[in-house]
């Protein structure tokens, strides 16, 4: 159940990807008020796919500032600092603890077989996952092996927890190694095209007099 689950989130984000390259973004506040109407009503699993919906979408609406692939390499590289501290010791460590009635509302959850609990995915976990891969179609990179390497390391990380018996592991960290390992040496050139661009944009600037 949880494996097919996870399969449906990546699918339901991959048969997206064209509406990112026909620059037609639906309206992520339908699905994020369908998902809250549908959460105080008791049905979590449909509010599930409303959540993701809502991430996706909203994801896709943040790509649209990115400029350059750079800079989704660069936030690549910083997110997972920023969760594990959050996860470990911060804002999503507390919540969890503290607050776990506003942890299952802000989260997306697989059922476990042989168990009674979920396994839960934290919705920017969602949103970057969405943000990766449409990173891959809108550069052209490689977009099927980004969506397999992203879906495994979703499902990586809560086997692990599942394993190590913990409470909850930060995703992105294993997220962004799905993102940048399967596209590393274009995402390399692109970096390497961005520098030399810096680089000239500083000698063509005209010299202070």
């Amino acid at each position: 159940m949880a494996t097919s689950t996870l399969c449906a989130l990546a699918i339901g984000c991959a048969a997206c990807v064209t509406d990112i390259q026909s620059r037609r973004i639906p309206n992520w506040l339908t699905f994020g008020a369908a998902a809250v109407a549908l959460q105080l009503a008791g049905a979590e699993p449909v509010a599930n796919f409303a959540k993701l919906g809502a991430m996706t979408f909203a994801a896709w609406c943040f790509l649209r500032f990115f400029e350059e692939l750079s800079w989704v390499v660069l936030v690549a590289l910083i997110v997972p600092f920023i969760d594990s501290y959050s996860v470990w010791r911060g804002p999503t460590n507390t919540i969890v603890n503290k607050k776990p009635q506003v942890f299952d509302a802000l989260s997306f959850a697989f059922p476990v077989p042989g168990s009674n609990d979920a396994a839960r995915l934290g919705l920017p976990d969602l949103l970057f996952y969405a943000l990766f891969l449409g990173a891959a179609a809108r550069w052209q990179l490689r977009t099927g092996w980004t969506w397999v390497c992203l879906t495994a390391s979703l499902g990586g990380t809560m086997a692990l927890a599942t394993w190590l018996e913990v409470g909850g592991l930060p995703a992105l960290p294993l997220l962004s190694v799905g993102f940048l390992l399967p596209n590393a040496d274009l995402l390399w050139r692109e970096v390497r095209r961005a520098l030399a661009r810096g680089e000239s944009a500083r000698d063509r600037r005209p010299a202070p007099k």
